[in-house]
């Protein structure tokens, strides 16, 4: 038996079978990290700087990384050594990518936003329809009306002069 099955008297200290870590929770101290992401743990300390990566801290203010902070390294790792990037080009990068995730975010709820608004009009103008029954002429059928009849004649009568 393992010194914590004794000491828990029997229990498993394992996660239960299906759970897993959530990849943006801080499991990771620093020399961990840097060893996941093939890097010297002060590389991390100057990105945290630079505010390429933020971990999060532990209460005794101990930095934890995420399984996205250590792909975060990773990737800022392949754009400056197989890329040719310097940090202010990773900077630059990262940058644009949240933006453009952003702007990703906000055209998906604008979409969104035009289809409920597109159903509602649909809706109403079903609504309309229905009570005002034969009242609404479509245009373009008044046109082909005119249009089968002939040339329309306006009557121009002579002005006479105003009585007095």
């Amino acid at each position: 038996m393992s010194g914590a099955a004794k000491e828990g008297g029997g229990e498993s200290r394992r996660a239960p079978a299906g759970s897993r870590i959530d990849r943006d929770r801080g499991v990771f101290m620093i020399s961990v990290a840097a060893e996941l992401a093939d890097m010297h743990p002060q590389t991390l300390r100057m990105y945290e700087a630079r505010g390429l990566i933020q971990p999060q801290r532990s209460p005794k203010n101990t930095r934890l990384y995420s399984q996205e902070d250590v792909e975060r390294l990773r990737r800022i790792q392949a754009m400056t050594a197989e890329q040719g990037l310097n940090l202010a080009g990773v900077e630059t990068v990262l940058e644009l990518e949240e933006r453009l995730e952003e702007m990703r975010v906000e055209l998906r709820r604008m979409r969104e936003r035009a289809a409920e608004m597109e159903q509602r009009m649909t809706a109403e103008i079903a609504r309309a329809r229905r009570s005002l029954g034969s009242e609404i002429v479509p245009y373009g059928a008044y046109e082909a009306k005119l249009s089968r009849q002939g040339p329309v004649r306006i009557p121009v009568g002579r002005r006479r002069p105003p009585a007095g």
